[in-house]
């Protein structure tokens, strides 16, 4: 059961009361004399948080550092929920109450999210030792976060849970066609357009990537269309948004290692959930941008027919490639992908994939890289989303230098660079698909973490989602 965030106007009653504090915050209003003094002494010590105790109540007052720049404040609210969020399961309350005493009345909503955020419990397959979340409601002051903030904060944190629930899933479950009846499912529930091309559809197309990619497998690849156009969009030409949807990665014949490698690879159908989580929110807050996804599904697998290391494949848009690594199959579906976006003439194009480890080596699981030949100011815009949300990025050069690491001896390029600059490399192959402005989002150290990391989570983080819905929402 997920946290419910529901306006109230009168907290104060609550039995169990969170409230943010800034150094203007007048204690009184919610302590006695004698613990509004111990809370000045214990704030003016540096100390983040201050708790009450009594009659099986609490209030729980955390200090806001009002010289803190924006938007490094929203994030130490946001972290500051999750450790509200853990003390109050962990004491096995239901429902708790909050209120902004600040005068930044953006912090209402950085906390709300944090806690719902903070919420998240994948336990579908758990039939033992199940501890589910006791806090199932958290009653916001109304004048803490008003209606309008209240919905959009609903449909983002809904849509970046449902990222993380997609990726969660095993591939018992989740396969390139079972993808296609959730996108689909979702489709309707958010009211945007869904087609589903079956195999003979991605043969009559020329995907040779994603054809390829899929030869090792018993089952089928799809390629997946999502569509959100609404009646008066601002935007004549779409933004298109590439998904990889590799919904398992063995490394093909170039076999991946089982420990800490294959054995988290359903994470490889991060940049799927992610597009899937954006466009649900977009369509559902009704958002007035013209926006379209492109999945490419399949599992890649070391099958009796699968493509091998010196196969040259014939893509979409008719470039030949050298295959020397199968386990490089991202790109492989992704060139296809972004050549079919070709057909919409976009207006822009951003592509997300969990594709490099060297992009994860660069730069750990604190940020994405990304990269490419979008402007100047797309690029600002998209930094501000990634500031407003802390999905921190790290831009990577595109230099024209890079390009002779993929020349192929026997095709036109090959895909794989040599040791160096392995994330760079793999945008320049992606590049070679393009003809648009575009910006690549390499996700594979943000989208899957192993260990725990404050409302991010454990597994699954729903990288991106958050970041797409503030760009688009500004666009």
């Amino acid at each position: 059961m997920s946290l419910k965030v529901q306006l109230s106007k009168n907290t104060a009653a609550t039995a169990h009361r969170v409230i943010l504090c800034d150094k203007s915050t007048s204690y009184a209003a919610f302590l006695s004399k004698e613990d509004a003094a111990l809370a000045k002494a214990a704030f003016d010590a540096k100390q983040p948080t201050y708790q009450v105790f009594g009659g099986g109540k609490s209030i729980t007052l955390l200090m806001a550092d009002s010289s803190r720049e924006a938007f490094k404040l929203k994030e130490d609210v946001r972290r500051a929920a999750y450790g509200v969020v853990k003390f109050l399961n962990g004491n096995k309350i239901g429902e708790a109450s909050f209120e902004n005493a600040t005068a930044n009345k953006e912090l209402g909503f950085a906390f709300a999210e944090g806690a719902v955020l903070s919420s998240y419990q994948f336990l579908k397959y758990k039939t033992k030792d199940v501890k589910p979340n006791t806090l199932v409601k958290l009653l916001v002051n109304e004048n803490s976060l008003s209606k309008n903030e209240l919905t959009e904060l609903e449909v983002v944190t809904q849509a970046n849970l449902i990222a993380r629930d997609l990726i969660n899933e095993p591939l018992s479950y989740l396969t390139a066609e079972q993808l296609s009846k959730e996108i689909t499912k979702l489709g309707k529930e958010a009211g945007f357009k869904v087609e589903v091309f079956n195999k003979k559809k991605i043969e009559s197309l020329k995907m040779g990537g994603l054809l390829a990619v899929n030869r090792g497998s018993q089952r089928p690849p799809t390629f997946n269309i999502l569509e959100y156009k609404p009646a008066k969009a601002k935007n004549k030409k779409p933004v298109i948004l590439v998904g990889k949807g590799v919904v398992y990665d063995t490394g093909g014949l170039s076999l991946k290692p089982t420990p800490n490698s294959m054995d988290m690879m359903k994470c490889d159908m991060g940049g799927a959930a992610t597009v899937i989580g954006a466009i649900y929110a977009i369509s559902k807050l009704k958002l007035p941008i013209h926006v379209v996804g492109l999945i490419p599904a399949t599992d890649n697998r070391p099958g009796e027919d699968a493509y091998v290391p010196g196969d040259v494949v014939t893509m979409m848009n008719g470039i030949n490639v050298e295959v020397l690594n199968t386990d490089a199959e991202g790109r492989m579906i992704l060139g296809d992908a972004l050549a079919y976006a070709d057909r919409y003439k976009p207006e822009l194009v951003f592509d997300f994939a969990t594709l490099t480890g060297a992009a994860k080596a660069a730069i750990s699981g604190l940020a994405t890289a990304y990269m490419g030949t979008a402007s100047e100011d797309v690029k600002t815009r998209v930094e501000t989303s990634s500031r407003n949300t802390h999905e921190r990025l790290v831009e990577l050069p595109l230099w024209e230098e890079f390009a002779p690491m993929i020349k192929s001896d026997v095709a036109d390029i090959k895909n794989i660079g040599g040791p160096e600059a392995g994330a760079i490399t793999a945008g320049k192959f992606l590049e070679c698909f393009t003809t648009y402005p575009w910006l690549h989002f390499d996700i594979a150290g943000s989208a899957y973490l192993m260990a725990e990391d404050n409302y991010r989570g454990k597994y699954a983080t729903g990288v991106g989602v958050r970041l797409v819905v503030d760009f688009i929402k500004n666009y």
